[in-house]
Parts: structure tokens; sequence; C-alpha cells
């Protein structure tokens, strides 16, 4: 297998292109700064995930701005501190401050030229909108859970991919899914018989910070530790 064997990338969007990570911790500091006891970042990031993904099977419609506030509403009640609402609001809206990881929006200008590109994200169309101004790419098609009705790993947020890319001519062998979570990602790749690309942004750290832990690792086709890395193996493959 190649990666010129692919006519699309599908991506997901926070923890892949966006540094989510750094942005929740930034975000969170008026909460955490409050607690007494001793949270280091993946303590923090683990808490986010385990709530976050809870919320997120309850009320799959929620939009992820509005989600993300009932998220730091039960960190902080988890944490023993006091968050008003406002505040609630203010962490939700945070997405719009979240950076792009330094080596994304030159990736994805160089990969335009050799594939179309595609987001399938847990998130909101007005909070995407901000990410992708930072991202710099036009995408051939953008899916996000508000569009879908449900958060990954559902299956049917690749169902409705899947439809939908039908409709441009692309089948499941023109598509190769790129994605950091194994949880969130490649494990309903795995399910829907996708060929997918592990982006492990998180090689030179410990858990799974933000998602949650898959158990056994899903099948990857590829593995790179950066965009940068991927948009370089390609251009090695192709010989350009």
């Amino acid at each position: 297998m190649h990666l010129s064997d692919f006519k699309a990338l599908t991506f997901d969007c926070y923890g892949t292109l966006i540094d989510w990570e750094s942005g929740m911790a930034q975000a969170l500091k008026p909460l955490t700064s409050q607690v007494k006891a001793s949270l280091d970042r993946d303590r923090i990031l683990e808490a986010h995930a385990r709530h976050e993904s809870a919320q997120q099977i309850q009320t799959p419609t929620m939009k992820y701005s509005e989600l993300l506030a009932v998220v730091y509403k039960r960190l902080a009640e988890e944490w023993g501190v006091t968050a008003g609402w406002d505040e609630c609001l203010a962490y939700g809206a945070s997405i719009k401050d979240w950076s792009a990881f330094a080596d994304s929006a030159e990736a994805l200008a160089y990969l335009k030229r050799h594939y179309k590109l595609v987001i399938l994200s847990n998130v909101d169309n007005a909070s995407f909108a901000h990410s992708n101004k930072k991202l710099g790419v036009s995408f051939d098609a953008i899916f996000t859970a508000e569009d879908i009705g449900s958060y990954k790993p559902s299956s049917r947020n690749f169902d409705y991919m899947l439809e939908k890319l039908g409709h441009l001519g692309l089948g499941k062998h023109d598509i190769l899914h790129t994605a950091e979570s194994l949880f969130h990602d490649h494990a309903p790749a795995n399910r829907h018989g996708l060929a997918s690309c592990w982006i492990y942004r998180r090689h030179d750290q410990q858990g799974f910070g933000a998602t949650i832990n898959p158990g056994a690792i899903p099948r990857h086709n590829f593995r790179f530790n950066s965009m940068a890395d991927l948009a370089a193996a390609h251009r090695k493959e192709i010989g350009g």
C-alpha cells in the first residue's frame, strides 16, 4: 500500500491539525488555578476526555461549543471549585482561539495539490470556520457533528461521510482517513473498512491525553509523528 494509492484524505481536525490540548489547557486555567490539589496537564486532559465523551453520548445533537460549556461545569464540580455559567460559556467559545499545529497549514497546502481534502470533525460549523482560517486551505468537503447529529466514534458519522463522498465519486478504496485519535477515528475507520493514517502527535508523551483510551490499538496502515512527516513521505514516494 502506498500513500499515492488514494484520491482523498479525510481528516479529523482537533488533535490532528489544531492543537486542541494546548488550547484546552490554556482556556481551563481560570478553573484549574482554583484547584488546591496538584493537577498535571495529563490529569486535566484525561478528566476532560471522560466528561466530554460521556456528554457526547448523552446529548449527541448538542453543538460542540455548548457541550464544552457543560464539560467545564462537570470539571468544576469534580474538582470542587466554583464556575458561573458565563465562565462555562466562555470556555465553549475558546475553540476560536485554539492554534493550529505549526506544520498543519504548509502540509495541507502541499497535500491539496495531490488529494481532495475532507474534514470529519466533532465540532460545530461556526467553531470550525475559525479553525479553518488558521489552516489556510479550502477543503473539498466539511462534515461536522452539528451536520450529522452525533459525535465520533459513532458509526453514523462515518456512514454520513461515506454517503456524501460517494456523490463526489469517491469510494472507500479512494479514502485514507488521517487522524490522531485512535478512539474517535481509527477504531471506527477499522469498522468501516477504511485505510487509515495515524498522525501520532503524542508520540513523545504518555497516555492518550484528551481522548479516551481505545483499549487495543486499532489497525492503521501508516504512522507519522506530524503532518510535516506525512507530506515529506508523500513527496519522497512520488519523487517530488
